[in-house]
């Protein structure tokens, strides 16, 4: 991957959590591109990580990484940022597990399930945040982008696991508390919110599930009747770590389309036929042989 011609005395450091793939493997390309130095993680998918690993480096050695780290275990984290090559300059806390993740990662029982929604999605980004944040207020510069989900840093959907929606807010509350805290450091805090993006979690968490004219329904309803595109997110991530996008500090974003305003197209509520608002009468309902309801989309992760 080609990338713009840098001064490696000013060169960014960037870390990228659960890189190897969705809008994580995305962040770490409009990064490489525009020349920063990006090391990312990855816990299990090894042979992505180094196809990823490869693409940014192409035939030389740009100072590109793939580390792996299982950001749900204290011990990992710790060692992890000790055996770290350098500073970090740009911290984007962007590793989840979804619904359907979780079950693969040291699921067995819906209690276990929810501790790990929590070890990883709120844990993880609160250690390595705290691990690294000192090197930043030492350097006098740095940049924590926090990547939370529709679902829990602005609308609720009744109908998806509890425990994944309040992982997430609980990183949008994170964001917040840690920007109060930093209000007159020289670091930046901004938490970005997506909503339905084509991702291999959400594909897992959700249109998986679905049959192809409840997929079709689904889609429909969705805001601009789209996904979003991974891309889309980690370009909005790159412009909020340029110094321009200081102005946001303490921000927590909804880039959701409009989802996070009108979580009812989630369930199929409240739009008619022309996409608009329309009375009770004239809303759109599933139709009889689509056969979707909400509990469908049980333990849906809109990221």
């Amino acid at each position: 991957m080609a990338s713009h011609e840098v001064d490696e005395s000013t060169r960014r450091t960037v870390l990228v959590t659960g890189g190897s793939s969705g809008i994580g493997a995305e962040i770490a390309r409009v990064m490489a591109l525009q020349g920063d130095r990006v090391w990312f993680t990855y816990h299990r998918g090894h042979e992505r990580a180094q196809a990823l690993l490869q693409e940014l480096n192409g035939d030389e050695d740009r100072g590109h990484r793939a580390m792996r780290l299982d950001q749900g275990d204290w011990t990992q984290v710790r060692q992890f940022v000790r055996a770290l090559p350098g500073p970090v300059d740009v911290l984007i806390n962007n590793a989840a597990v979804g619904t359907q993740t979780v079950r693969a990662d040291g699921g067995g029982s819906a209690a276990s399930e929810d501790e790990r929604f929590f070890q990883v999605n709120c844990l993880g980004p609160l250690w390595l945040t705290r691990l690294l944040l000192p090197g930043m207020l030492e350097r006098g510069h740095g940049t924590v982008v926090m990547l939370s989900s529709v679902d829990g840093a602005f609308a609720t959907f009744p109908s998806f696991r509890m425990a994944d929606g309040m992982s997430k807010a609980a990183v949008a509350f994170m964001s917040r508390q840690l920007a109060a805290e930093l209000v007159h450091a020289p670091v930046t805090v901004v938490c970005v919110a997506p909503g339905a993006t084509d991702t291999p979690m959400f594909r897992a968490s959700t249109l998986d599930r679905l049959d192809d004219l409840a997929r079709e329904a689904f889609m429909r309803r969705l805001p601009k009747r789209r996904l979003i595109d991974a891309g889309e997110v980690a370009e909005l991530v790159r412009w909020v770590c340029q110094p321009e996008a200081r102005v946001l500090h303490g921000a927590v974003l909804d880039a959701s389309l409009g989802l996070g305003v009108h979580p009812g197209l989630m369930t199929g509520r409240g739009v008619d036929s022309s996409g608009g608002l329309g009375d009770e009468s004239r809303r759109e309902r599933p139709a009889s042989s689509v056969r979707w309801e909400p509990e469908r989309l049980q333990e849906g992760d809109p990221r």
